[in-house]
């Protein structure tokens, strides 16, 4: 992250940033929206759901978890996956506010 130089930037817009990152991928959001209906789920049933492989399913599964929007807990051979409660309330109120900053009746554009 040298050439970014993420440093020099505060906590709240590196999270958010790692947050935006983790969500720039259209399997991401699709996982999310999965977990969001099922509340839980094993790894194999989001591999069902999606048109990838499952080594490709996990890649972007880690993704999620290194974000802490998902965690998972592992049962036996598989591990049960879901959202994150409380870094998605985060998240939620994160965004908002990034989006309640625009005024748009200010707006010079």
């Amino acid at each position: 992250m040298g050439l970014t130089k993420s440093e020099k930037f505060g906590r709240r817009e590196n999270a958010l940033a790692t947050l935006a990152k983790a969500l720039g991928h259209p399997a991401r959001i699709a996982i999310l929206q999965y977990l969001a209906r099922q509340q839980s789920c094993v790894c194999g049933d989001i591999v069902d759901e999606l048109p990838l492989s499952q080594s490709t399913v996990s890649q972007h599964l880690k993704e999620l978890k290194n974000a802490n929007l998902i965690k998972g807990t592992v049962d036996g051979p598989s591990v049960c996956y879901c959202i994150d409660a409380e870094t998605w309330k985060q998240a939620q109120k994160s965004f908002a506010d990034l989006f309640e900053l625009f005024n748009e009746d200010l707006s010079r554009c």
